[in-house]
């Protein structure tokens, strides 16, 4: 028998769990990623303006950092004032980090500033977007819903990528490149604001008080071993959305649309196909497999020389992502009860920050000293250890969803 659901969700009408709300958030998150993609350039940024591979990671870290102190310290106020008014407030700062690349010349102050300012507002976003889709469905199609909503992103990076690649097709001054570039970005940015009022228009504003502080709730409802899922999908986003560009042109390879519209059609695709993995081989699993995904596909990537050679990794890199980031919010942010599921779904995406903040400058570093080969090769190294260590801890702990769906 299907398991019951608590009394305060049963009021949620499953059969419009696809409706406009679904729709518009789903058209959302494409704006959102695609104007992310825009800003796949931004080592190129960093690297005209005069800064090295260590440079880059330095200011990657240093936006990471911040958006991490801000979830683990702050994440308790989407609970407390709701998606209501801090999406509107995260895509403000976002669109502000925007103007402020578009303002930076040769000063890389202003690049630390708009780092910090686009990535917090970044992940703000993105925590916003999972928390309201989380709480219009029932608990046992959290898994399903996150990872159907997170297709969108798919479109989102297939568009913005192959854009990139035309606008410095087209455009040849490095200058009027990154101007239309971030520039672009930001645009986007307020149409995605426009939606996000459209969708929290008529919601509760009642402000809540007295929820425990977000590092008080990490500890008490503490996700467990995959934080280290969540790192490691930190690593792989660093490794391919900062520093692919620069392995490109370091090969003389024209472009990285090639690498992101194979990832993001791969995603789509095997996202539709495994949407109901997390109720038959289970939610543990499928990490299991997005993290050798991972693995396999920037192993791939270390023996790239020439664009049509991207196929292949970014078809398995996509497989991997597609499995991986659903499996790892269901699986962190489920930890925390109804109550807190903005604070936990912000916290466990802290990890993924968190994670790029550890690996970014190590990336850079190991790139500088001794080139893009080895480091592509020590961020498949550490996804398979992460892989393995997972499934000796998750052998012991079943997935209460994969049991629910076969009830």
């Amino acid at each position: 028998m299907p398991l019951a659901l608590p009394a305060d969700e049963r009021h949620i009408d499953t059969s419009a769990v696809y409706g406009r709300t679904f729709w518009l958030a789903y058209f959302a998150n494409s704006a959102l990623v695609m104007a992310n993609a825009l800003t796949f350039r931004f080592a190129e940024l960093v690297h005209f303006l005069g800064g090295s591979e260590s440079r880059v990671g330095d200011i990657v870290a240093l936006g990471v950092l911040v958006a991490v102190g801000v979830r683990f310290s702050f994440s308790h106020l989407l609970d407390d004032y709701g998606t209501r008014r801090m999406w509107p407030a995260c895509s403000i700062l976002f669109i502000s980090g925007c103007v402020l690349f578009v303002s930076a010349s040769h000063e890389m102050w202003m690049l630390y500033l708009a780092r910090i300012a686009f990535f917090v507002g970044l992940t703000g976003m993105f925590a916003c977007s999972m928390t309201h889709i989380q709480n219009h469905v029932p608990p046992s199609r959290r898994t399903e819903i996150i990872g159907n909503l997170g297709s969108s992103g798919f479109v989102g990076m297939i568009l913005g990528s192959n854009l990139g690649d035309w606008i410095l097709y087209f455009v040849k001054d490095p200058q009027t490149q990154f101007f239309i570039l971030f520039g672009g970005a930001g645009l986007i940015g307020v149409v995605y604001l426009g939606i996000v009022l459209v969708l929290t228009h008529g919601q509760d504003t009642e402000v809540r008080s007295g929820s425990p502080m977000a590092l008080r709730l990490m500890f008490r409802f503490w996700p467990g071993t995959v934080v280290l899922a969540a790192m490691t999908m930190g690593l792989g986003i660093t490794a391919t959305q900062t520093f692919l560009t620069r392995y490109a042109t370091s090969q003389k390879i024209e472009g990285i649309g090639v690498f992101f519209t194979g990832y993001a059609i791969s995603a789509f695709v095997f996202r539709l196909l495994v949407q109901n993995w997390s109720r038959t081989i289970g939610r543990h699993w499928m990490l299991v497999r997005g993290l050798l995904g991972h693995a396999t596909g920037h192993l791939l990537l270390a023996f790239v020389t020439d664009g049509w050679q991207f196929i292949l990794p970014s078809i398995i890199c996509g497989f991997g992502h597609a499995l991986l980031f659903p499996a790892v919010v269901s699986l962190g942010s489920g930890t925390f009860p109804k109550e807190c599921r903005g604070a936990g779904t912000a916290i466990i995406l802290g990890f993924t920050d968190f994670g790029s903040l550890i690996y970014s400058p190590l990336l850079g570093r190991i790139s500088d000293e001794f080139g893009f080969h080895v480091m592509y090769c020590v961020s498949s190294g550490v996804a398979l250890a992460t892989a393995l260590g997972y499934i000796l801890v998750a052998r012991y702990h079943p997935d209460h969803e994969a049991a629910a769906g076969l009830a």
